[in-house]
């Protein structure tokens, strides 16, 4: 079972072995070398974010390759499509012209390409993840857990002053920069040299007027203010649908939350906030390339989160076992077409009102909330996470181990926590 200085570990190696295979692609191709990473260490963090979600999902789809290759091909689409999204918001000032998703772009082309790339990601994870696999198990593990720690800290200072020089940056001032009237201050060399390499990695990287954040209009455009507020608003119509739904289909009224306080589902917050930033470039398509993209990447969604809940917290929220067509149990047919449904009506109908609609709050408030709401969440996350995780435990190590177990203990022990959640179900997969 893998913990978090294992997955860490695979993001940073596969990071820096798809940073290697772009490096040489372009050394080939344009006779150069070229850093095509965001952060200036030889990483491109989408290999290894979409390493890390293949070795947590491949496993629950052993011996099954028609359906492990095609989940490879939509995580590794989405993986792109997020990430080219998160290029283009990580500073105002700038314009990333990136291609779209190869599997959301709607073209034949556009499909042998995202087919090809999977069977790559397919290969390596067949092949070369196990022989990486063993080798690391020769490495002792403190220094693993010290390289790991070393490393992210590392990528967290870099992504920093990435996001400090495209953050204030404009084109008149990296002139200024180029011609050298301010290359004697600390913050200008870190400016100057993010920028130099940015470009040259990415010549259509573009000055951007900074319209889309700035101005008079809270949360314009698809930002980061934005998808604050799709979640949360998502998350609590979410947790009252199923609610309801449950109710009057079942004829059980239980609670649907993700968390412990608050009718919050962040299931379905972040699979809008997926829906979203996966679709958007889809909008103005026909609904039938909407419905297609929702049907198959709402599945792999639910797939992920059903495999995530269980490895990390030992716990099951759902199981489709007893239902026809199912996958694993975790998600089912029928399910993936309400996600292609729910797609369409999201991306046509809901979604672009909503927006409008979050626009039209003052832009200081709407700040103010924004961050409030950040807070609140993370920390009702973590709490809830650390009270199912200690509840995961509990009946191997009933007595705590420290003062913050007792406090979880007592404020969230077993009684509290099967009436909050009544259907979850402990495997134990989380624990050592």
């Amino acid at each position: 079972m893998y913990d978090f200085y294992d997955l860490a570990l695979y993001l940073l190696i596969y990071s820096f072995l798809g940073w290697a295979a772009e490096a040489g692609y372009y050394a080939v191709t344009r006779r150069q070398f070229c850093n095509r990473g965001v952060v200036a260490l030889p990483l491109v963090l989408s290999y290894g974010f979409t390493f890390v979600l293949l070795i947590l999902l491949l496993p629950t789809l052993a011996g099954r390759h028609i359906l492990s290759f095609l989940a490879t091909m939509v995580v590794s689409s989405v993986v792109e499509r997020i990430g080219d999204h998160f290029f283009q918001r990580v500073g105002p000032k700038i314009r990333w012209n990136q291609e779209r998703s190869r599997l959301l772009s709607g073209t034949g082309k556009g499909l042998i390409s995202s087919a090809l790339v999977a069977g790559v990601y397919y290969l390596t994870y067949l092949i070369v993840h196990p022989i990486l696999l063993a080798g690391l198990m020769l490495v002792p593990r403190l220094l693993r857990q010290i390289v790991v720690i070393a490393c992210l800290a590392l990528v967290a200072l870099d992504f920093a002053a990435v996001f400090y020089a495209v953050h204030t940056g404009d084109a008149s001032r990296y002139e200024e920069l180029q011609a050298g009237s301010r290359q004697g201050k600390l913050a200008g060399r870190i400016y100057n040299s993010v920028w130099k390499r940015l470009r040259k990695a990415y010549p259509g990287l573009e000055q951007d007027s900074g319209q889309e954040e700035g101005g008079c209009t809270f949360a314009k455009g698809l930002c980061r203010d934005k998808l604050v507020w799709v979640f949360l608003i998502s998350a609590l119509l979410g947790d009252i649908i199923e609610t309801f739904w449950c109710g009057l289909v079942d004829g059980a009224w239980m609670n649907r939350s993700s968390v412990l306080y608050g009718p919050f589902s962040f299931v379905w917050g972040l699979g809008a906030v997926v829906l979203t930033v996966a679709l958007q470039g889809l909008a103005e398509k026909n609904d039938r390339y909407v419905f297609a993209a929702g049907f198959v990447v709402g599945g792999a969604y639910e797939y992920l989160c059903s495999v995530f809940t269980e490895l990390v917290f030992g716990t099951v929220f759902w199981d489709y076992s007893d239902m026809p067509l199912n996958i694993g149990g975790r998600t089912n047919v029928l399910f993936c077409f309400f996600w292609g449904a729910l797609s369409v009506v999201w991306i046509k109908i809901i979604y672009p009102p909503m927006s409008k609609g979050i626009e039209s709050v003052p832009p200081l408030a709407g700040k103010i909330a924004t961050w409030v709401v950040v807070f609140f969440m993370v920390c009702n996350a973590l709490l809830t996470s650390a009270a199912m995780l200690r509840y995961s435990a509990r009946s191997a190590q009933p007595e705590p181990a420290n003062a913050f177990e007792e406090f979880i203990d007592r404020q969230y022990g077993d009684a509290r926590m099967e009436a909050r959640w009544p259907n979850m179900i402990v495997t134990g997969a989380s624990q050592p």
